[in-house]
């Protein structure tokens, strides 16, 4: 059995680089065999020396390390695509860079696919997550799940957690996506609901301790309003 994990990645933060080789590492400890990592450069808006030393310092760091990279920005969705069709894995969980959910949730998640106890795995986010997140991205998660059971009548609403996990026979229905934005998550759990040939199991993830968040670019909701029309008037 091997084991790919995805990383999209856009404007990192200074340090991202440590935070990979870390979290990584114990994740690939855990699963106790050669883990490919697939990181995908969605954008450069750092500049090319510091890209060049992160790149060192994982690939001096991490055996089996693949870097995909392109200039223009083009979405969470669209880098976790290319990630997803250039992995080798017969297990693909992708996540964020910063590798937000403890080891312990992302080992659950190849635990399950690795028993063959569902196609997908899609993390779910517990209260404690909540807790730690700003009211306003509360609210708009709150909403989003509100129009999820509304307009889609889907079992698992929260679509947009940062860490899921897929079987190779997931990966067609995947790649299958066409946002490239946020909302490809609940593009691809809907695929493998309306489809109904893919077992999708929702999984309580926990936040690391250390994570803090990003402030939100309101910029965003309006495409993706849009996205969420379209996948409901296509249902």
């Amino acid at each position: 059995m091997s084991v790919s994990v995805v990383l999209p990645c856009y404007n990192p933060q200074p340090g991202w680089e440590q935070v990979i080789c870390k979290e990584f590492s114990m994740f690939a400890d855990k699963v106790g065999l050669p883990v490919e990592l697939i990181l995908v450069l969605d954008g450069l808006t750092t500049a090319q020396t510091s890209i060049a030393n992160a790149m060192d310092t994982l690939r001096s760091t991490i055996p089996n390390v693949a870097v995909l990279q392109y200039d223009t920005n083009m979405g969470k969705g669209y880098a976790t695509r290319m990630g997803v069709q250039a992995a080798k894995g017969n297990i693909i969980i992708y996540t964020d860079v910063d590798f937000p959910y403890s080891t312990n949730s992302m080992y659950e998640i190849y635990q399950l696919l690795l028993a063959n106890a569902c196609d997908v795995a899609a993390g779910v986010k517990d209260e404690d997550y909540y807790a730690h997140v700003p009211v306003v991205r509360r609210m708009i998660s709150r909403i989003l799940r509100f129009f999820i059971r509304m307009f889609l009548s889907m079992p698992v609403t929260d679509t947009q957690c940062g860490l899921k996990g897929m079987q190779r026979s997931a990966v067609g229905v995947f790649l299958s996506t066409t946002i490239d934005r946020y909302l490809f998550d609940l593009e691809f759990i809907y695929k493998c609901f309306r489809g109904g040939k893919l077992r999708v199991r929702a999984v309580p993830v926990r936040l690391r301790e250390e994570i803090t968040f990003r402030k939100m670019d309101y910029r965003i909701l309006l495409p993706e309003m849009v996205n969420f029309i379209r996948l409901v008037l296509n249902k």
